[in-house]
């Protein structure tokens, strides 16, 4: 280990930062928010350090650097663009032990600046020693999608009970069992949702009880068509923090992979006609699970309120008391319709755009005909496979012509995405020929003919 990772406390300290320009402000920024006593030697300041020096929140010394500029500094950075001052501030604060940082030069630091997530009070730095900033500054875009800003919510609230949990919890030990249970419970996710009243009263309750479980939840999440790279940032991170995972056929494996690898994974099936589960075991044992204290994602794929059947899990949920939240993931049509090249609306094809299901609860396909086949509109299919060719004459019967264009996409958004187009007449036989399976959606209408233009997926992951 080249470097030994460590906060300071500089709030009220003295600060020094040589230079004036673009790298200087950077730095200099940071020690600002930090609370430093700071100080500028530069003959010439850049705008924003020039404001704040006229506010008097920064003196400066508007000269060149000379030895005597480091005295009583508890920390020095060196942001010149001339190598031999550079140097000699270095060469002068390490002869008298005084933290000293030269900006693109590792070998004359005795410190290093890292890659920040400032989620105050809590804070990720990150660092590559000094030999490759940027991919510092890469995983920070990582590990910030990953952090919600409710973090630091959660931070100031630790803060603020500590010395009360202290008091009640003389034990170390204990103490930090403590905080495992409730930020591995549902807990966490109310207070950092903004959530407070509710969270501190249960907060309470788990302090009074000491070491009686949390109280369950439920997250209906939508895992979007297919692609992992179009989940939703809170989707991943309930994903990784779920005890039991519920998932279904329409979620693509490689999302199931992304939920945490010692979750539980029950697979409840849910094919057209083919259910592994029936819905209302599902919703039996979304209940009893959280009533077993743990938190349970219930996956599915696209939107859990787009046919999902999400309203009447949450229904159940709501009878037995069980708190549950609805994360939103992008529909199984959007993500078709935009990797197929096929707009669902355009104003030279379609101005509105109908969303139906192939089945019924009882298996009919017994739809608002009327309304499905008005002109200039675009019709989405869910679950319309294994009925095309009942649907799709059935369209015809009601009045759309022969020759609409319709295409079917198959597992959309990934690497195994197939599109094929043709018209109402047509489209039966291809989804035979080609031996289409669900995950597929229908698309209806004249938006189809610019699937050839606009195409921009090729199904390899590749753009173009």
């Amino acid at each position: 280990m080249d470097f030994l990772p460590i906060f300071m406390k500089m709030r009220g300290a003295p600060a020094l930062v040589v230079g004036g320009g673009d790298v200087a402000l950077r730095k200099a920024r940071l020690l600002h928010e930090a609370g430093c006593r700071l100080t500028i030697v530069a003959p010439e300041c850049h705008p924003e350090l020039a404001e704040w020096i006229a506010s008097g929140g920064v003196r400066q010394l508007a000269r060149g650097f000379m030895p005597e500029d480091i005295a009583g500094q508890r920390l020095v950075i060196a942001a010149t663009d001339d190598e031999a001052v550079n140097a000699q501030v270095s060469a002068l604060c390490m002869a008298q032990n005084i933290p000293v940082n030269v900006v693109d030069n590792p070998r004359l630091c005795s410190f290093i600046m890292p890659s920040i997530i400032d989620r105050s009070p809590v804070i990720v730095a990150i660092s590559s020693s000094g030999g490759l900033p940027v991919l510092a500054r890469w995983l920070r875009t990582q590990i910030e999608a990953l952090l919600p800003a409710g973090l630091a919510r959660l931070g100031r609230f630790g803060q603020e009970v500590r010395p009360r949990l202290k008091t009640a919890m003389p034990d170390a030990n204990q103490r930090r069992g403590f905080w495992e249970r409730l930020l591995a419970s549902p807990w966490a996710e109310q207070m950092m949702n903004g959530d407070e009243a509710r969270a501190r009263a249960d907060f309470d309750r788990a302090l009074a009880e000491h070491n009686a479980p949390p109280v369950g939840a439920v997250y209906l999440v939508g895992g979007g068509p297919g692609n992992p790279d179009l989940l939703t940032f809170r989707a991943l991170r309930l994903m990784q923090q779920a005890d039991v995972v519920l998932y279904d056929n329409l979620v693509a494996p490689e999302i199931v992979e992304l939920t945490r690898r010692d979750a539980d994974r029950i697979y409840v099936g849910k094919r057209a006609s083919q259910h592994t589960l029936p819905q209302e075991d599902i919703n039996s044992l979304l209940v009893r699970l959280a009533k077993e204290g743990k938190r349970v994602v219930r996956l599915k794929g696209g939107d859990p309120f787009m046919f999902g059947r999400g309203g009447e899990e949450i229904e159940t949920l709501a009878e037995h008391g069980i708190p549950f939240e609805v994360v939103p993931g992008i529909t199984s049509a959007n993500g078709a319709a935009a990797y197929a090249g096929i707009p669902l609306t355009h104003r030279d094809h379609a101005q509105s755009c109908v969303f139906v299901t192939g089945h019924r609860r009882d298996g009919s396909i017994d739809l608002d005909w009327a309304a499905i086949t008005r002109p200039q509109q675009t019709v989405v299919i869910y679950m319309g496979v294994s009925t095309a060719p009942a649907l799709c004459a059935a369209l015809i019967e009601h009045g759309k012509a022969a020759d609409t264009p319709a295409a079917v996409v198959e597992r959309a958004t990934t690497r195994a995405q197939r599109v094929l187009t043709g018209t109402l007449t047509t489209l039966p036989g291809l989804i035979a020929e080609h031996q289409i399976q669900s995950p597929a959606l229908i698309i209806v209408g004249d938006v189809v003919k610019l699937a050839g233009t606009l195409a921009w997926f090729d199904g390899a992951g590749r753009v173009g």
